[in-house]
């Protein structure tokens, strides 16, 4: 430690730390505008001069180390004069458009001029003028108004790692360019709007937002992001009951995952929230065509048509499809309302076509189908980061730009594996581009590798895992060469892979659909999970095996049981009972249909009736004409959504619920961080809460089911889904907790299989390749 003193007053800080830092911690306000903590520091802007006893120059505090015995003054005469003269310089090129500016009352130099009386400038004369008209659909760049303070240029290449700008000319000719100083769109820029987030003044500024209202006229309010697993959180920017922006939310405590950074569809789109398409009544169809009705004459017409054919052809007559877009408490009540009501475990979603495969090979080797890790272990704990069947970038982009960051910043070693190309892999140190749906002999050539040269965690296989000599046994022939003409990855790259990922003392598996959703999808992950126990590389930070969720609550959504076989499987007794005596009616032991199985059993003509909370099958399932067909089969199909989507233009009803800027809950992230989702607007017309729509209805059909708001239902949630035990939303309110959150004061838990895994140990897979029955 040394001391300090700052403006009299006398502060001890760490050896290293900056002058900027230790005078914000004695209180004193610094005027910045290049510094920013999360990028690397410029000490351009010099509007953080501070006076330093003895010296004979003012010091930029940004770049500069504290020092012992130093004696500062932050606002000497001296400082403030220069303040000034910087000020001026920056008026000189900037244009003065404050009144129509979007920035007005967020812009530092605005403030700054403000602050220090600044009102124009000495040095003003017939500068350059840099505007141009950018034809992308998102960003404005309005140059005359920057002052060079290179945010975004290191914002674009720190956060992002697209590089995407640089400083073109010098001096008065200055400016912020892509190459050639063309347009953004014919660039590499990928619109995340990084560089809006740290823009201090309006030079670069929203154009979905532009002329909605500035920051003095909003009201922001947290919420977690709708769109991929990665569970990024924002605040919507809300004026006169409308959604009108997005800003980023910097302070980790909010935004422990994203830390404001967000993809292209977190900033810019969220305009579907009041898009004139959205539904905004009940609708029934007749003769072909669909008429608006009331709630009542809607909620009805559905309960009847679904118990009619519940007491017709048997309770398993009829199947429900939630939803990976909607919340936790809104998945409970719908396996609820189809496990109780409709009195079947014909309850699924998505999850089937994508995560099932993690669901059945995870839970086999390690008694778990969740990622093991988090997000920011792979952003920075993560030596090596094997990357496999996910194009991360376009698909998890936060989540990309971490591993980015890592391998730049940290220096940690990528391999990508990936029979595309892929963003990741052209900066990876080794890039596998192999053969579709050879999977299983790449990872068993890796393997293999890490046996044959000693490279394997002998006290971790011995103490944690079983079944390593068949294991070993199916590994023998799987040599480099073997795999070579399998895979088309040359022998020599397998090996490099392999060592790099033995050998780092803490290395990341990281995949997504490119494993998944192959008919040796399960093989694929158990093979992921072999490797990752062959090498200890489970249960430490920045290691793990982490299946990357594609849709916002795909984790959600199983953790509340919608699925067929749920994770509290319905043949269990036990759990059976726990259910029962808690709902108060006789469940089905009788596993339920999968989407798949429910769309062919409605061809047989098994499924009679179909509810749709969410869910578009009709594009997001295999065969959309196949889908299409048995769906006319049907004889009652409701849909509840906020769209008319293909499926819901087959219904019999339509139902309108809430966006998840309209609605209270919670979402459950790839991570098994489980985040509040706040209401910020309120619904179109007539459209109503998801839940409120399933409580209606059961209640019409027999079965009473009241609750006073989304709190009450996780509350009655958790009380059965262990994992979620002693979470509420007063513990949610900050980041959020990770599951298994037993009791009220366990601090959640961010990686699994610590000390033992949860099927007690570790289970090896002896697999063998084949082909997938897709070629």
């Amino acid at each position: 430690m040394i001391k300090l003193t700052i403006n009299g007053k006398e502060i001890q800080v760490p050896r290293g730390t900056m002058v900027l830092d230790a005078c914000q911690q004695a209180g004193a306000d610094i005027p910045t505008l290049c510094y920013d903590p999360d990028l690397k520091l410029a000490g351009s802007c010099r509007m953080c001069v501070v006076e330093a006893k003895g010296r004979p120059n003012l010091m930029a505090a940004c770049v500069s180390p504290a020092e012992n015995n130093m004696v500062i003054e932050t606002e000497s005469h001296d400082v403030v004069e220069s303040r000034k003269i910087i000020l001026e310089l920056l008026l000189a090129r900037h244009k003065l458009e404050c009144h129509t500016c979007e920035r007005d009352g967020s812009c530092k130099l605005q403030d700054y001029c403000y602050r220090y009386g600044v009102t124009d400038s000495r040095y003003a004369g017939q500068g350059p003028h840099f505007g141009m008209e950018d034809p992308n659909p998102f960003i404005k760049r309005d140059y005359d108004k920057c002052i060079m303070c290179t945010r975004c240029v290191r914002a674009c290449e720190e956060i992002t790692g697209a590089q995407v700008i640089n400083v073109k000319d010098r001096g008065h000719h200055a400016k912020i360019s892509t190459v050639f100083d063309g347009k953004l769109a014919d660039s590499n820029c990928v619109f995340c709007g990084q560089c809006l987030m740290v823009c201090p003044v309006g030079a670069l500024t929203s154009k979905v937002s532009a002329g909605k209202g500035r920051s003095f006229q909003t009201k922001g309010v947290l919420t977690t992001c709708t769109y991929c697993g990665t569970g990024c959180t924002f605040e919507l920017n809300v004026k006169d009951d409308n959604v009108v922006g997005v800003t980023s939310v910097r302070d980790s405590e909010f935004s422990p995952v994203n830390k404001g950074a967000l993809c292209v569809k977190g900033r810019f789109g969220w305009d579907f929230i009041h898009s004139p398409e959205r539904l905004t009544t009940p609708l029934i169809k007749e003769n072909g065509e669909f008429r608006p009705a009331s709630w009542d004459e809607a909620l009805n017409l559905a309960a009847e048509k679904l118990k009619g054919m519940k007491d017709k052809y048997g309770t398993d007559s009829v199947a429900m499809f939630s939803s990976a877009r909607v919340t936790n408490e809104e998945n409970y009540l719908a396996q609820k309302f189809a496990r109780v009501v409709l009195g079947t475990n014909n309850i699924d979603h998505c999850a089937s076509l994508c995560h099932s495969s993690n669901v059945a090979g995870m839970g086999a080797a390690f008694g778990s189908g969740a990622m093991t890790n988090t997000i920011n272990d792979m952003g920075e704990d993560a030596r090596a980061i094997f990357v496999i069947g996910s194009n991360t970038t376009e698909n998890h982009p936060i989540i990309g730009y971490k591993i980015k960051q890592n391998v730049r910043k940290n220096g940690a070693k990528l391999i990508v594996a990936d029979p595309h190309c892929t963003d990741l892999a052209t900066m990876a140190d080794v890039n596998m581009q192999f053969q579709p749906g050879t999977d299983v002999a790449l990872l068993n050539g890796m393997m293999n590798v890490i046996i044959t040269e000693g490279l394997l965690d002998k006290e971790f296989i011995e103490n944690r895992t079983e079944n390593f000599a068949a294991l070993k046994q199916i590994l023998e022939k799987y040599t480099p060469e073997y795999v070579e003409p399998i895979t088309g990855v040359p022998a020599d790259d397998i090996r490099r892979a392999a060592r790099i990922y033995a050998e780092s003392e803490a290395s990341a598996i990281c995949y997504s659909m490119g494993q998944t959703p192959y008919s040796t999808g399960t093989d694929n992950v158990k093979s992921v999970c072999n490797l990752a126990m062959l090498t200890g590389n489970v249960g430490r930070p920045g290691t793990g095996v982490n299946a990357l969720l594609g849709q916002n609550n795909v984790q959600g959504a199983c953790d509340m049981g919608c699925l067929p076989i749920a994770y509290q499987a319905a043949t269990d007794s036990e759990i059976r009972d726990k259910f029962e005596k808690a709902w108060g009616l006789t469940l089905s032991a009788q596993n339920g249909l999968t989407v798949t199985q429910t769309i062919n059993a409605a061809h047989a003509g098994q499924i009679k009736g179909l509810f749709v909370l969410g869910e578009n099958p009709i594009v997001s399932d295999p065969d959309i004409q196949h889908v299409d067909e048995y769906l006319e089969k049907l004889e009652c199909l409701i849909v509840q959504d906020i769209f008319l989507t293909e499926t819901a233009q087959k219904a019999d009803i339509v139902l309108p619920g809430l966006s998840f800027a309209e609605k209270e809950g919670t979402f459950t992230s790839t991570e098994r961080r489980v985040q509040l989702v706040r209401k910020a607007v309120s619904g179109p017309g007539e459209a109503q809460d998801d839940w409120w729509i399933l409580c209606e209805l059961s209640t019409r059909m027999g079965y009473p089911m009241f609750y006073a708001n989304a709190e009450e239902i996780f509350e009655e949630m958790r009380l059965l889904t262990p994992s979620y035990a002693g979470m509420s939303y007063a513990r949610l309110q900050g980041s959020g907790l990770h599951w298994p959150c037993p009791t009220e004061d366990h601090p959640g838990t961010p990686i699994l299989h610590k000390d033992i895994f949860s099927r007690g140990l570790g289970l090896f897979h002896a697999i063998e390749f084949k082909e997938p029955v897709e070629l």
